[in-house]
């Protein structure tokens, strides 16, 4: 028998490949397919209608949910989008193997910026006059505090000013000034005054709620442990994940600014999004499931209730502009 191995260990190592192979061509068939039949299925009614990313099959369509949860796909293809007051930021691929966000208003590309690294948020803000984008600059993840780098610009359409990163500001850390080099920065939300914004500062394991000023070209820490915030419309409130532990999993929370409450969202275990106000009252994420696409909810601000399923295969929830 060790002869017969000997002598034939080429034919049985290339079958043993073969083998491997095919199970590999079969299980992302599979998967292609549960991802374009879930692109096809209906989502769930949303009174205010949503914008996201058609994950289905791989395709990343920017496509709408109306009313009666009928899913519409566009022609726009991105791997991240925001749209605000007929403003939409696109990140996409550029040219292989390079990045950039595109800016359309009213339907018509704007500005094209090049972007350092992979997509990971972004935002227009109500106006639809400052848009702002985070990127992993070497493809990392959140998933490991401290061991990733990030680069978040802000574009200012009025007067076509491009802050590139958010480094260049100012920072005051719970009352000092700062000058640590080792800084991420994350998620932008802009307030409505158009120059009030608020985001994540990430520094020696530690992550701050940071508020700025884009003018005065400064910011301050508010509170540790919040990511990815979003401010509510009526500007009272802001949304964000937090870790339950330095490696538990995050859970939405919503901070009432003017009292310091703190509300969780129950059911939001495991998210790792930018939430979105779809109202004044719902906030809509996407979160993935084991082994398989995202898949887009919505809870309620006020922390009543589980999250309802929108729309399976899906990413980059907005509301309807």
């Amino acid at each position: 028998m060790k002869d017969w191995f000997v002598r034939n260990r080429i034919v049985v190592g290339v079958t043993a490949m073969v083998v491997v192979i095919a199970l590999g061509v079969v299980y992302v068939v599979a998967t292609v397919r549960d991802q374009q039949a879930a692109a096809t299925q209906p989502g769930a009614a949303v009174a205010s209608g949503l914008t996201f990313v058609d994950n289905g099959g791989g395709q990343n369509l920017v496509s709408t949910l109306d009313a009666s949860g009928k899913r519409t796909p566009g022609s726009l293809k991105c791997l991240r989008v925001y749209t605000a007051a007929g403003t939409t930021v696109c990140l996409r691929m550029g040219l292989p193997g390079a990045y950039e966000a595109a800016v359309y208003v009213d339907g018509k590309e704007v500005r094209t910026v090049p972007l350092p690294g992979t997509p990971s948020r972004a935002r227009v803000s109500a106006s639809g006059k400052i848009v702002s984008w985070t990127v992993f600059v070497t493809g990392d993840s959140y998933l490991a505090p401290g061991g990733f780098s990030t680069r978040t610009g802000v574009l200012d359409l009025r007067s076509g000013e491009l802050v590139e990163s958010l480094e260049a500001f100012s920072m005051t850390i719970e009352g000092v000034p700062d000058k640590r080099v080792n800084e991420n920065y994350w998620g932008v939300t802009v307030a409505s005054d158009d120059n009030t914004f608020y985001a994540t500062l990430g520094s020696s394991n530690t992550t701050w709620l940071i508020k700025g000023d884009l003018k005065a070209r400064s910011m301050v820490t508010v509170r540790q442990s919040a990511e990815c915030p979003s401010l509510s419309p009526d500007q009272t409130r802001v949304a964000y994940k937090k870790r339950g532990g330095r490696l538990g999993t995050w859970q939405l929370f919503v901070l009432d600014l003017a009292s310091g409450k703190e509300t969780q969202l129950p059911g939001s275990d495991g998210v790792d999004d930018q939430a979105a106000w779809l109202n004044p009252t719902t906030l809509a994420y996407a979160k993935v499931q084991q082994g398989g696409a995202p898949t887009i909810y919505e809870s309620a601000a006020d922390g009543s209730g589980q999250p309802r399923e929108l729309v399976a295969a899906a990413s980059s929830p907005g509301p309807v502009a």
